[in-house]
């Protein structure tokens, strides 16, 4: 009877270097085909793709991973968008149910973890203090990926030599308004607790809950302790119900990538893979130079943080949303030693103040947008730039389209030509899923800063931390 076992256990010690082997062997294949080193029938490349991915799902089959099944699901969408364009197109409507039901989450989770977290405490004086080194540490880290992007941009140049195109259509973007000072201040605050739940505006229904938590802290007891019974019960079924609709993650991201590789093609990122380029390096050398220091002087435990991020930056990739990845971010950085009340503050207020990928592609896509219509900008000007979108990039969530207005607004205010937008427009979801991705893994890494600041942070529980 131990036999088949022992046979078994075999096989699959060597699976992962077979899965290597195959995906190697296919990826060269295909390297060899696109630089015209060897003519490869098409029928042969497609046979290595398709056994690539089955050998991934079959790993996925063992491994028993969320995060597993949502990469093997990235590479199976590519896969069939790219074989059935037409079929890929229409898959759509199932990444868009993953987005409703999880933006059916954001307002009741965000609601009950706050309320527990400051009328639990009943600690005002620790959420001022939290507030203000939010903001300062926000403020800091967007500012070094602003002048990260503008130092990427004038490396590479990618906007030098960019053909305009010389008919847009220009129906996507016309109606965009960028927002004033005045507009995005009196934004902050809800008029209608409920229209801010139906815009599925953040920042509102955080300031809501937590003027309403500090008057719950402020009542009797006989009145606080039903209402926080309520709220942390609210607050543990929506993790429940944020773990049943994890299981369809895998799904919608499939039909995402489907979608978008069906719609747009490969051939997009060959045509403009010079930007893209300037877009991906930038953000990983924000991630490795300024994040992963920060995480080292903060003794965040570096490997686990990876794991807990991985599953709510995959779901934020995928989807080009930061909200679906919201609930699963809350979720994994709990579980990574946080205290509720911690990640409940932190990671909603970051995604209106520290967007820290967004904040990078605005500065690279402005001076990209100069450099495609041959207008030199000094160095004084790109800075002046740079100031501007300071501010004006901390109006960007809860916008439709939000870092293509922004963008908008700085050409405008700058006198530069709007042409050049509509280039970056037709790569947009592709640079979208890269700076979303960034975001939350920015606002996670905050979160445990200010745990860590606050002298909360629970070390075993990082140390132990192990993905579900």
């Amino acid at each position: 009877m131990t036999k088949p076992d022992n046979q078994s256990a075999a096989i699959w010690k060597y699976f992962p270097y077979a899965l290597a082997g195959i995906i190697t062997l296919t990826v060269i294949l295909l390297v060899l085909q696109v630089n015209g080193l060897m003519s490869i029938p098409s029928s042969i490349l497609l046979t290595f793709r398709l056994l690539s991915v089955f050998f991934l799902v079959v790993f996925a089959f063992r491994k028993r991973s969320l995060t597993t099944w949502i990469l093997v699901s990235m590479v199976a969408g590519a896969e069939f968008g790219y074989d059935l364009p037409e079929a890929g197109t229409k898959l759509q409507v199932l990444s868009d149910i993953f987005l409703r039901l999880v933006k059916t989450i954001i307002a009741p989770l965000l609601f009950s973890t706050l309320v527990v977290g400051i009328a639990g405490h009943a600690d005002i004086k620790q959420i001022g203090r939290m507030g203000w080194k939010s903001l300062l540490y926000f403020e800091i880290v967007s500012t070094i990926a602003l002048f990260i992007g503008l130092l990427a941009i004038n490396i590479s140049k990618a906007g030098v030599g960019v053909v305009l195109p010389p008919a847009p259509d220009t129906a996507q973007i016309t109606a965009a308004k960028a927002i004033s000072t005045r507009d995005f201040i009196l934004h902050i605050f809800p008029e209608n607790f409920a229209k801010a739940i139906y815009e599925g505006q953040i920042l509102q229904i955080v300031v809501f809950s937590i003027i309403f938590g500090i008057a719950v802290a402020m009542v009797k007891e006989k009145y606080r302790s039903p209402m926080i019974r309520f709220t942390e019960s609210l607050a543990e079924t929506m993790f429940k119900f944020t773990n049943i609709i994890m299981y369809y993650a895998p799904v919608a991201v499939f039909a995402a990538i489907a979608y978008t590789v069906g719609h747009m093609g490969l051939d997009i990122l060959y045509n403009l893979f010079k930007l893209l380029a300037t877009l991906y390096v930038a953000l990983v050398v924000f991630l490795l130079f300024i994040l992963f220091p920060i995480a080292l002087v903060f003794r965040i435990p570096v490997r686990q943080f990876m794991r807990a991020v991985s599953e709510p930056a995959t779901i934020a990739f995928a989807t080009s949303n930061s909200e679906s990845a919201l609930p699963a971010a809350m979720e994994s950085m709990e579980k990574f030693g946080i205290p509720r009340k911690v990640v409940a503050f932190v990671i909603p207020t970051g995604y209106s103040f520290n967007l820290d990928g967004t904040t990078l592609y605005l500065s690279l896509a402005t001076i990209f947008v100069a450099q495609a219509a041959g207008i030199h900008l000094p160095l004084d000007q790109q800075i002046i730039i740079c100031l501007t979108l300071m501010l004006t990039s901390k109006g960007v969530a809860g916008v439709s389209r939000a870092s293509l207005v922004i963008l908008l607004g700085t050409a405008a205010t700058f006198g530069l030509p709007v042409e050049p937008i509509f280039i970056i427009l037709g790569i947009d979801v592709l640079m979208d899923m890269a700076r979303t991705s960034v975001n939350v893994i920015g606002n996670c890494l905050a979160a445990a800063v200010i745990a860590r600041s606050e002298k909360e942070f629970n070390d075993e529980a990082a140390r132990n931390f192990k993905p579900e």
